[in-house]
């Protein structure tokens, strides 16, 4: 089940659709963890995988920090590396694929039905002449893939490790935080958050204590993107960052979840009456005014409360309705409370990802 290392000629496209990425990798620059996320998206396109997966190697564990696909809903999610083919590829640090998930004794098998993935290549991260993870595709569906797959895994791999080398300088102990933060806000990034809530979620049904997760989107960014520039717009997500920052707890999680988007972890809360005046507070403080060389920016964002466990007891479940709630307050806001509900799932996590696609490309 091993594949083999002969490399495999590649179709034209494929190279084209390589290269494409390699420019956006560029423009993304130093931010680690939008590129893990870029190539997990965009390795559904040049290969046979439903999913695709970066996971890090921290201790004895194994860290979704990138996912896409059949894999999307597991951002964040920990296995331990024994046992694991993940985990065997760092031990190894060679490309190993199984064909069939319910046959192979080297997977984790409740892991991968929990994933839902029937067959999969993983290939190690390296870094400074250590593996530091892997990146990995999955299927579905038994004996997914070929050898070229094979070789566009390796190829993108490649990509990863050469943007974790440069975006480190040259320090391997930098490799984690750049992987788990926004490099203009210095913020959790949207992997961290998804690892932290899950990690908080399970803290929380052991003590049965209550959380709650607060859903930011900035209004009015891209007004001001269009009439001060994009350094403007850049200061404009800083000082949102430091403000939401300032009205919480060490104990608490902050994020920058991509484009315009913030997210908060409040642990220990009282009830939901304290979360929705967290809430209201740091709206207050967002919306204050705000000066950017010479020009007043006008700061404002809407917010969506949840409480954990009243609202959902998982991720999947008290993020959709956060970013619902969120959604409805924005509609409020610009008098449209009459107009259609909030959109379904699916829609909403569309909305996510063309948010995420445009600060890819320095849009708004």
């Amino acid at each position: 089940m091993n594949s083999p290392a002969s490399p495999q000629a590649l179709p034209n496209g494929a190279y084209v659709e390589i290269i494409d990425l390699q420019t956006q990798i560029v423009k993304l620059g130093m931010d680690l963890g939008q590129v893990m996320e870029l190539i997990t998206d965009r390795i559904r396109r040049l290969t046979a995988a439903t999913g695709a997966v970066v996971e890090l190697a921290e201790g004895e564990e194994m860290v979704y920090r990138a996912s896409s696909g059949l894999a999307k809903p597991q951002l964040g999610l920990r296995l331990a590396r024994k046992g694991s083919l993940s985990g065997l590829c760092v031990e190894s640090a060679t490309v190993l694929r199984c064909d069939d998930s319910e046959t192979d004794e080297r997977v984790d098998r409740e892991a991968c039905r929990k994933v839902g993935l029937r067959s999969m290549v993983v290939t190690p991260l390296l870094h400074e002449g250590s593996v530091v993870g892997v990146l990995k595709i999955l299927s579905d569906r038994p004996a997914a893939f070929g050898e070229r797959d094979v070789e566009v895994l390796r190829i993108l791999s490649e990509l990863i490790a050469a943007a974790m080398f440069h975006a480190t300088k040259f320090q391997s102990d930098q490799l984690y935080h750049m992987a788990t933060h926004d490099p203009l806000t210095g913020l959790a990034n949207r992997a961290l958050f998804h690892d932290r809530l899950r990690q908080n979620l399970s803290r929380a049904q052991r003590r049965n204590e209550l959380i709650g997760i607060l859903n930011l989107d900035m209004d009015g960014l891209k007004q001001i993107n269009d009439r001060h520039g994009h350094r403007a717009g850049d200061a404009a997500i800083k000082e949102t960052a430091i403000r939401i920052q300032r009205m919480t707890r060490d104990s608490d999680t902050v994020a920058r979840m991509g484009g315009d988007e913030f997210a908060v972890i409040l642990n220990g809360v009282n009830g939901r009456d304290n979360v929705v005046r967290q809430s209201q507070s740091i709206g207050e403080q967002i919306g204050r005014p705000f000066a950017f060389e010479g020009n007043e920016l006008h700061l404002a964002a809407s917010v969506g409360t949840v409480v954990y466990p009243e609202d959902g007891g998982d991720v999947d479940a008290l993020l959709e309705k956060a970013d619902q709630d969120m959604y409805w307050t924005k509609r409020r806001r610009k008098g449209e409370a009459g107009a259609d509900p909030p959109p379904a799932s699916r829609q909403m996590e569309d909305r996510r990802d063309q948010r995420r696609d445009q600060h890819r490309r320095g849009g708004d």
